[in-house]
């Protein structure tokens, strides 16, 4: 066999080394890094989304991932529900600030009232208008938050809205790492 000038079987043979490497650790290196996850506590303005709440509790409750059909039904039942709160509710249906996270990105933001978070979120695992409960929710957070929030819904993967005159003035989520 005659071999062209410049070429190398030997550079072949290390890139595919390299690769079946890269195929057979990358696995692993997921498998290893599941069990490090970091704390997650942060605060922000824009909380859960309605379809990520809804696969959680499936996934909690059955023990699996939703279906197409299932995700088919529970999107046509959520298109359903914002329809009639739109039509049932003109000024919060004309805000600018929240109306497009309502009604397309289906996600909880600052400035929506409680009656979206129960369309997109369904009802609250726990409530509490007092104090202490909301500072030991909020954690570090609660130095920004006090004074600002009367009331406070909990939804699972740690999040916390907090409320001020039925409007969503804080969210903060909280979810301890994996050691």
């Amino acid at each position: 066999m005659r071999l062209r000038p410049g070429f190398c079987y030997s550079g072949r043979v290390r890139r595919a080394a390299l690769v079946l490497v890269a195929v057979f650790l990358l696995p692993a290196c997921g498998l290893f890094g599941a069990n490090m996850r970091e704390t997650i506590d942060h605060r922000t303005t824009q909380g859960p989304v309605a379809d990520e709440m809804w696969s959680t509790g499936l996934m909690l409750s059955n023990g699996r991932t939703p279906t197409w059909e299932e995700k088919r039904h529970f999107y046509d039942e959520l298109d359903l529900r914002i329809a009639k709160y739109l039509r049932d509710n003109e000024g919060p249906a004309s805000n600018p600030q929240t109306m497009q996270a309502f009604r397309f990105f289906h996600q909880v933001t600052v400035g929506m009232d409680k009656a979206q978070v129960e369309v997109l979120l369904g009802k609250p695992y726990s409530t509490s208008d007092d104090a202490q409960q909301m500072a030991n929710w909020a954690r570090r957070h609660w130095p920004a938050i006090r004074g600002r929030a009367d009331s406070a819904w909990t939804y699972p993967g740690g999040w916390v809205l907090y409320f001020d005159k039925g409007k969503v003035v804080e969210i903060t989520q909280y979810m301890p790492g994996i050691t």
